[in-house]
């Protein structure tokens, strides 16, 4: 049996649900970016933009976490640096062994520049097929799809909802709502929600982060969601009873029972404060009890992370071999924002033969 190591856990399949395109991108894109459009960055070089992004997501603080996309944001504003930063997204994720991803955006935070709402969305699909088909020349295969992101502070989800609806057979697969949950929960966007349910459109919402069971509770209840984003917080509706069985509440027999999808983010969610060590991220908790758990970045850059590491710290401090990989991984495709059969074919045709190779 191969090692579970990271240049295998490269070679393995993977796939990603929450991983956000303005928290993604290379340091040195953010550097020629800011130089071209004249955004001052807090440091000169590569090394200094990768270590600053590092040490301000490193803070604890959810809120300090955010405003690091103040910097990325403010040069994906044209048409020039949407396609890129998707273009490369796509290209890295695949050098990385992720052969589908889901890829999350805020598009009414492109339009600084004059762009408008169809616009920013084209360039960014744009840029990702271009870096799809030129990861397939390197004879590496990727599949992506966007995820259309509503800013839960705002006053423009049902407009991103119509956004995402009207993009859908265009490589738009959902719709979410983020950014902070206290004080923002998920019912102040019912009309967006109503509108994708109304339009048998998908749709995932941040939840359960930084803020407890009330934003899951509204997000299932209240919203409808598909899935989870982080949902993190769903272990505080679980009793740990010594060595006897774990007691779950209403709610988290509810996710369970439902298997609905959790979007989890494990260094991510030790940075912003959502649990202070990996060693007591609920993650293995929730695996253990059957949650339909999945592998997650959230955002490459902030956490200097990839799915390869992120697999590989989860498999150091939990002991994982290949088949609770292997898994992970099938959960995420399941859990996936496109057809039945095609989610199907990526599992039986991609996912397994891949792990069958590496457990030999």
């Amino acid at each position: 049996m191969t090692a579970v190591d990271l240049p295998a856990l490269r070679r393995a399949p993977k796939v990603l649900l929450h991983d956000h395109l303005d928290g993604g991108l290379r340091p040195s894109t953010v550097l020629e970016l800011a130089n071209d459009c004249g955004h001052r960055l807090p440091a000169s070089t590569e090394e200094g933009v990768a270590g600053w992004f590092r040490e301000a997501a490193d803070s604890g603080s959810l809120e300090r976490y955010l405003e690091t996309f103040a910097h990325t944001v403010a040069v994906m504003q044209t048409p020039a640096g949407l396609r890129r930063v998707a273009r490369e997204c796509a290209e890295d994720l695949a050098a990385d062994g992720v052969v589908y991803a889901e890829i999350r955006f805020a598009p009414e935070q492109h339009l600084d520049e004059g762009l408008t709402l169809d616009e920013v969305v084209e360039h960014v699909l744009e840029g990702a097929e271009e870096g799809r088909a030129a990861a397939q020349a390197e004879g590496r295969q990727i599949r992506t799809g966007i995820l259309l992101t509503a800013m839960r502070h705002a006053a423009r989800s049902r407009e991103i909802a119509e956004l995402a609806v009207r993009f859908r057979d265009r490589g738009v697969v959902g719709f979410d709502i983020a950014g902070a949950e206290a004080g923002n929960p998920p019912s102040r966007h019912l009309d967006a929600f109503e509108y994708m349910r109304d339009s048998n459109a998908y749709f995932t919402i941040h939840a359960g982060e930084a803020f407890g069971l009330p934003s899951i509770h509204e997000a299932l209840a209240f919203c409808g969601t598909d899935r989870l984003g982080h949902g993190v917080r769903i272990a505080d509706d679980i009793t740990v009873n010594g060595d006897g069985p774990a007691t779950l509440g209403r709610l988290a027999a509810y996710v369970r029972d439902k298997r609905i999808p959790l979007e989890l983010c494990p260094s991510s969610n030790v940075q912003t404060g959502a649990v202070d060590a990996l060693e007591n991220h609920p993650f293995d908790l929730l695996a253990r009890l059957r949650f339909r758990v999945t592998v997650n970045t959230d955002n490459r850059l902030m956490s200097d992370t990839s799915m390869s590491e992120e697999m590989h710290r989860l498999a150091q401090t939990f002991g994982y071999g290949w088949s609770d990989l292997e898994r992970f991984t099938i959960n995420a495709m399941k859990s996936a924002f496109i057809p039945f059969d095609e989610r199907l074919a990526i599992i039986d045709d991609v996912i397994k033969p891949g792990y069958a190779v590496l457990v030999g």
